[in-house]
């Protein structure tokens, strides 16, 4: 679909969201909370399979060839590091999931009775559909390629996948899920606003270092889905995702 008009696919992505949302809160109360565990399992175990599709960029021919040898691997860790430290000095987490709290006192203030769980599970599910929705590959690369005016192909299929995500989430986690889809618009809305303002904002090796680097974040959200590591401070970490094509560029300029 080339020459779509830019943000066409984010609003796709948006409506796709919404939709699954609703329908997933639908039915969320109809289905027994073994079954909505299993579904959520099921998500992170597909989250798991996206995760290292993504992740295995750091072996891509254009990105092991322009760094020295060995860099690669070492360019992705030290941006999950120092990201990871930024984030953590910022409070990322905490912040986000403040945010997440105003929403939701915003959203129930004229309804009674709120308890804190039904705030923590508003909370989880804002704040996990948004990481999930917004940090992966998919999410960075298609919304550039939509400003770059080189098609929202890549943002239909993510709307396809974010569609039933949202179906499995809003089941569990309820009306955060549905606000999720503001995220999405804001975060991919400034990255379209980039791809067209920027032009070739970023060449092939630092595209691949950001990918690989999503795709271990997108690992941390599938560990905290299957309930493996559910303290893993994902939020934390996006600020790896800046790091990565910078540090990428400062390893060319040094090598």
């Amino acid at each position: 679909m080339d020459g779509a008009l830019p943000g066409l696919g984010t609003l796709i992505n948006m409506t796709t969201i919404v939709v699954g949302s609703l329908v997933g809160i639908a039915v969320g109360n109809r289905l027994h909370a073994r079954t909505r565990g299993v579904v959520t399992d099921s998500l992170g175990l597909v989250t798991l399979l996206l995760a290292a599709l993504s992740a295995v960029a750091v072996t891509d021919a254009v990105y092991v060839d322009a760094l020295p040898t060995g860099a690669p691997v070492l360019v992705v860790l030290g941006s999950l590091l120092i990201g990871g430290i930024a984030g953590s000095l910022l409070r990322l987490e905490e912040r986000l999931a403040g945010l997440g709290g105003k929403v939701h006192t915003w959203t129930t203030r004229r309804w009674r009775g709120a308890d804190l769980a039904g705030r923590e599970r508003f909370v989880e599910g804002w704040l996990t559909a948004s990481l999930l929705f917004c940090i992966g590959p998919l999410a960075v690369l298609g919304s550039l390629s939509d400003g770059l005016g080189r098609g929202i192909e890549q943002l239909l299929l993510k709307s396809v996948l974010d569609g039933f995500a949202a179906l499995a989430f809003a089941s569990t986690f309820g009306i955060g899920v549905l606000l999720s889809a503001v995220s999405v618009g804001v975060v991919q809305g400034a990255l379209t606003l980039l791809g067209m303002v920027l032009g070739q904002f970023l060449p092939e090796p630092h595209l691949a270092a950001l990918t690989a680097t999503g795709g271990l974040l997108l690992v941390g959200i599938a560990l905290r889905l299957l309930r493996i590591r559910e303290d893993l401070p994902v939020a934390a970490m996006l600020p790896a995702l800046v790091v990565a094509p910078l540090l990428t560029e400062l390893v060319l300029r040094l090598s």
